[in-house]
């Protein structure tokens, strides 16, 4: 009945409609999941109005962690296993009772459990997952560990006197934190980072990379160490840079993590790639294309045969573009196969080809292959060299459609780039279908985001680009983005699709001005341009879109 009265509540705010309800009624039931969750993962809801709702229908009341002062004595009265569990962080204790904040206020199971296990009578008061996980990080995550390891090596961090392969062992248990931390705080790398002063631990959060905290300088080669076996490096090797993979589970989810180490005169650098292994099943209207661009785009992936390019720097989000790409052609009528380096994401129905430089298994050599495969659909991770994009044009021109990735500024230079490769520009007029781009901006949170007047120079920016605004949106900064005003990411795209005018300009090899000019007066949306249309939604800052592109 709960579940319903909140449903009902939510209704009559006026926050869902009667048909998201019922729908979340009926999947919910699939899922297990509790309403309130089933809707946040929906985006019916945020979570800062799930929390507002139960303070309404509850009584209880709502707590911002972001600064609150946490008594670090309270760890030895709830353990940090319990307080992960259940997502609960231990906030005053007076007298024979506890407050606790906690992301589910609901949880009675967890409530009594707290209760028997401390002996307290216990006060809930309600915050959100993110800012209780975030107080847990900050009053127990690692603190153990590091003080265990301070109390158990000498200066010199003798790895003789450390189990570093033992599962009980303090650097096993803090390298398991630091996953768990980088996972809570929807981290995409971790980098660790040796220096004069200590070991910098750093996590690129929607784009942007942070320390979170600095270890002693005299603990880096048992993480290093650690870190190697589990990626199944060589532990004795120093001197060169080398490549791991990890896959684990972390919170419930699977985690796929490629390890690079990089030599630098106070050790070995170590970076982390974090792959949430459930993104895999993006679709394609979940890419944040304009209605324009996902009509073009849908057309263009839909021939039969021909080459497709995502274009975009390093993190641009070309891998998880075309992985919704296959989710959405993928079909049991078709043989689709793909050849990467690394394979990022395992997909049901799809053969997937792993290159191997060590024994010769190039792209190029790959690609060879395939093609004695009876394919119907391609994807290669990147166009690399001139012998790659060679096989990958005739490949498209023999009836095949080839899905691929190139490292370029906009959709038309990637015709100059192939150029620039050694392909012969009536190859590329022929075989080439069109052209995404895109780049990834911090999306406004949503929990804090407000409207402001647009300054006149704003209204004339836009303006010059025949959009009307009378505001804009930014992100006040609240507990939910670390004050950031920003939480998550989306991507903004510019899409080329080519015409009987397009490739006679490009077999006259024309330059690439000539091809935008077309390609604009045909309604193709730049990059710029496309931010500010999201810019307009309230989806993210002019200042992002700054940040990424460049007005033309």
């Amino acid at each position: 009945m709960a579940l319903k009265r909140l449903g009902d509540i939510l209704v009559e705010s006026g926050i869902i409609s009667e048909e998201q309800l019922q729908e979340a009624l009926v999947e919910q039931k699939k899922s297990k999941l509790k309403l309130g969750d089933h809707l946040l993962q929906r985006g019916y809801i945020t979570e800062q109005q799930l929390i507002e709702i139960l303070e309404f229908q509850l009584g209880i009341p709502h707590v911002s962690l972001f600064r609150y002062k946490l008594d670090a004595s309270l760890v030895s009265i709830v353990s940090e296993e319990l307080a992960r569990r259940h997502v609960l962080i231990p906030l005053k204790k007076e007298g024979n009772k506890l407050t606790v904040a906690m992301a589910d206020p609901l949880d009675y199971f967890a409530i009594d459990e707290l209760r028997m296990s401390t002996g307290f009578l216990i006060h809930t008061v309600i915050a959100t997952r993110d800012e209780v996980q975030r107080a847990i990080n900050r009053m127990y995550s690692m603190q153990g560990s590091v003080k265990e390891l301070m109390e158990g090596i000498g200066e010199a961090g003798d790895l003789e006197e450390v189990r570093v392969a033992d599962d009980d062992s303090p650097i096993v248990r803090l390298v398991n934190e630091m996953f768990d931390q980088a996972v809570q705080l929807r981290a995409s790398d971790i980098h660790i980072d040796p220096q004069d002063d200590g070991i910098r631990v750093r996590y690129r959060i929607d784009g942007l990379v942070r320390t979170e905290r600095v270890l002693p300088r005299h603990m880096m080669n048992m993480l290093t160490t650690r870190l190697k076996i589990m990626a199944n490096l060589n532990i004795a090797e120093r001197r060169a840079p080398q490549d791991g993979r990890i896959q684990m589970t972390v919170a419930y989810r699977e985690i796929d993590v490629r390890l690079s180490t990089l030599p630098t005169i106070y050790g070995e650098k170590i970076v982390m790639r974090l792959l949430d292994l459930s993104n895999a099943k993006v679709e394609l209207d979940q890419l944040g294309l304009t209605r324009r661009n996902h009509s073009t785009f849908t057309q263009t992936i839909s021939r039969p045969n021909g080459i497709v390019l995502v274009t975009g720097p390093t993190g641009s989000g070309k891998s998880t573009t075309l992985y919704a790409v296959l989710n959405h052609l993928n079909d049991e009528s078709v043989n689709i196969i793909t050849v990467e380096d690394p394979v990022e994401y395992q997909l049901d129905g799809i053969n997937q080809v792993q290159i191997n430089e060590q024994i010769g298994m190039g792209f190029s050599t790959a690609l060879r292959s395939i093609l004695r495969q009876d394919p119907d659909i391609i994807m290669v991770g990147e166009i690399r060299d001139q012998e790659t994009a060679e096989i990958a044009i005739r490949a498209a021109l023999t009836g095949h459609l080839v899905l691929t990735t190139l490292h370029t500024n906009d959709a038309v230079s990637s015709v100059t780039r192939l150029v620039d490769m050694g392909i012969p520009p009536f190859l590329i007029s022929s075989s080439l279908n069109g052209v995404l781009a895109q780049r990834l901006v911090r999306r406004i949170c949503k929990d804090c985001r407000h409207e402001v007047p647009a300054t006149e120079q704003e209204k004339e920016l836009f303006a010059k680009r025949g959009i009307k605004i009378e505001t804009l949106y930014r992100g006040r900064g609240c507990g939910n983005c670390s004050l950031t005003g920003y939480r998550g990411r989306l991507a903004v795209h510019e899409v080329l699709s080519m015409d009987d005018t397009l490739r006679t300009m490009m077999t006259q090899n024309l330059p690439t001005s000539e091809y935008k000019k077309h390609a604009m007066k045909n309604g193709m949306i730049l990059l710029f341009d496309d931010g500010l249309l999201k810019a307009k939604q309230g989806l993210t800052t002019l200042e992002e879109i700054y940040r990424i592109a460049i007005a033309q």
